[in-house]
């Protein structure tokens, strides 16, 4: 019988965990609905750099940097290196090179590293160029670009096409994907959980959840102007995540103006029925405990310290939190070769071209049934 508590666990933490993935990726149906018909500006073409830097951190993707010989491409292509050493501050290392003269900044390294250089680059007014050396490079693939081709992406530092993108910050911090509060930004914090992360979730959720177990202290207020005064999650995106299965851990476009937030309470029971049918079903908003909108500003206060997952970095930051998009903040160089589209842009304008194919066929038909 011990033997099968742990079992029967672990498959309550997996459904749980399946329906939150679930939730958060459907959750921003209102703000990409509002958005779909708006397709992102063309990017404007800019010559090579002058003074390239690219900052890379080795330790980032398992050690990409170093498996890639980034630092001799580098070298080859007339661009500067900078290796961030143990112990040393990124943004530092990043002002100084603007100190020395770099027009053009790059970061080899994972999305928290990204939003750090970001940051300097758009207080100083410089372009970015993002080179995909992390784990799972979220903002990589949001911008369209070839996450497998490391080195290829070197090639936004030469002859370029230039987007701007907005930034999400909170309470002066930058973040260029998401900030996670609840149940996630518990988990992250963890030691394990940067080797085990899926191990480390389902072995940590039952005893966050279940009955009894009241919701965080996470105090914000709605879409309507009602007041929640707990959540198990709450996530802020910087421009709202696409609505399908296929495509819900992307962002359809990231200049919106837009912060995409997403707030759940779940049942004494996470594996009620109700709500995994909801979520099944891919309408969440049907459960009373699920909130979605796309607001430019949000804030979220605590009685206490808020435990937040940045970028996928855990951070304690003092409430209340204070959420804004600083649209156009930042200018990202894309190499020539790079489609510039996210996996949910890509559906998006597939979607909208087969109903360009549909209706004028529809049409044509409907003319040729008249004339007979």
């Amino acid at each position: 019988m011990t033997a099968a508590r742990p079992a029967r666990s672990h498959r309550k933490a997996r459904l749980v965990l399946g329906g939150l993935t679930l939730v958060l990726g459907t959750g921003a149906v209102v703000g990409v609905r509002a958005l779909r018909r708006a397709q992102p500006p063309a990017g404007r073409p800019v010559p090579a750099a002058d003074r390239p830097v690219l900052l890379m951190n080795p330790r980032s993707g398992a050690g990409k940097a170093e498996r890639f010989g980034l630092q001799r491409e580098c070298r080859a292509r007339g661009i500067e290196p900078v290796v961030l050493e143990p112990g040393q501050d990124l943004v530092a290392l990043a002002e100084a090179a603007v100190a020395g003269g770099a027009d053009v900044l790059g970061m080899a390294g994972g999305d928290g590293s990204q939003a750090l250089l970001a940051d300097v680059a758009a207080r100083h007014g410089l372009a970015m160029v993002v080179v995909p050396a992390g784990t799972r490079n979220h903002l990589a693939m949001d911008l369209g670009l070839d996450r497998d081709d490391v080195v290829g992406a070197l090639d936004a530092f030469g002859a370029a096409v230039e987007h701007p993108i907005d930034l999400g910050d909170v309470n002066g911090k930058p973040f260029v994907n998401n900030v996670s509060l609840g149940l996630y930004a518990e988990i992250v914090r963890l030691p394990e959980y940067r080797d085990a992360k899926l191990e480390t979730t389902l072995n940590t959720l039952p005893g966050l959840l279940g009955p009894g177990r009241p919701p965080f202290d996470l105090r914000f207020t709605g879409p309507a102007g009602e007041q929640h005064t707990g959540a198990h999650v709450v996530q802020v995106s910087n421009n709202p995540y696409g609505r399908t299965i296929g495509t819900f851990l992307s962002r359809p476009r990231l200049d919106s103006g837009h912060l995409g937030v997403i707030a759940l309470e779940l049942p004494d029971d996470p594996a009620d029925k109700t709500f995994l049918a909801a979520v099944a079903a891919g309408r969440p908003e049907h459960f009373p405990g699920y909130v979605a909108w796309t607001p430019s500003t949000f804030e979220v206060t605590s009685d206490a310290l808020i435990n937040a997952g940045i970028d996928g970095e855990a951070l304690q930051i003092a409430p209340p939190l204070r959420f804004t998009s600083r649209p156009a903040a930042l200018h990202i160089r894309l190499p020539r070769h790079a489609s510039g589209l996210s996996p949910a842009a890509r559906e998006l304008r597939a979607r909208s071209t087969v109903r360009g194919l549909r209706y004028p066929a529809a049409g044509l038909t409907a003319g040729l049934d008249r004339k007979t």
